[in-house]
């Protein structure tokens, strides 16, 4: 039997952010199986400041629509604000990621107005069943956000435990006002992110591209005395 660390590396492994999903929804018993993993996050002084939306059925089809006709037509305004800039290192990792997003869908580099729409792509929820808004209470400030970011990783890998295929989307979050009006969010909540889930399409090419991590020697120093 392989032990627990090596499941572990293993499900690490498997998990990726797919971008193609199958129609069919996820049972409600297994996403509230997943919920019940996710539970066990720790939090800053066991807040817990994680509150979701989920879509399912007919509401997953009218916030597709409704927020990508929102999308198409105004700017990007999170109430987190987005990386002020990408440089050196974190620049070269970002454009690899996208050469390797863009090469599996067949656009060219370069092609801005091909790579503009499959970033749109993101608020049709990659065809995904269910969509996932993450919430914070908006009094726990940076703390509350760094709970759920560790709540969100863990739904993700419970996910892929259970069979379940998802994608964190910044995306999501980037039009507050529409995602509040869709599911009657309060002014006491920040929206932190979204996230796409459901059963994976493993015929696109798109969900066999894999990202690359760095090695350990260049994201940690030692301290021995």
């Amino acid at each position: 039997m392989p032990s627990t660390a090596e499941q572990f590396e293993r499900l690490l492994a498997e998990r990726y952010s797919c971008r193609a999903f199958l129609p069919q929804p996820v049972a409600t018993e297994t996403i509230e199986r997943i919920l019940a993993l996710a539970q066990r996050t720790p939090s800053w002084c066991n807040a817990q400041p994680w509150q979701v939306y989920i879509t399912r059925g007919g509401a997953t089809g009218r916030f597709r629509q409704e927020l990508f006709a929102y999308a198409a037509a105004h700017k990007a305004e999170p109430e987190y604000p987005f990386p002020r800039e990408y440089r050196g290192v974190y620049l070269e990792r970002r454009r690899a990621c996208g050469f390797q997003l863009y090469a599996s869908v067949g656009i060219a580099r370069g092609d801005r107005e091909a790579s503009a729409r499959q970033t749109m792509e993101n608020f049709r929820l990659f065809g995904a069943p269910h969509a996932m808004i993450v919430t914070t209470d908006e009094a726990l400030g940076v703390y509350g956000v760094l709970d759920c970011g560790a709540w969100v990783n863990n739904f993700m890998l419970a996910a892929r435990a259970c069979g379940v295929a998802c994608i964190a989307q910044a995306a999501l979050a980037a039009h507050p006002k529409l995602v509040r009006e869709f599911f009657g969010i309060g002014e006491d909540r920040r929206i932190v992110c979204g996230m796409s889930f459901g059963h994976e399409d493993g015929a696109q090419p798109v969900n066999r591209f894999r990202t690359e991590r760095a090695e350990i020697a260049s994201v940690v120093r030692w301290l021995d005395e």
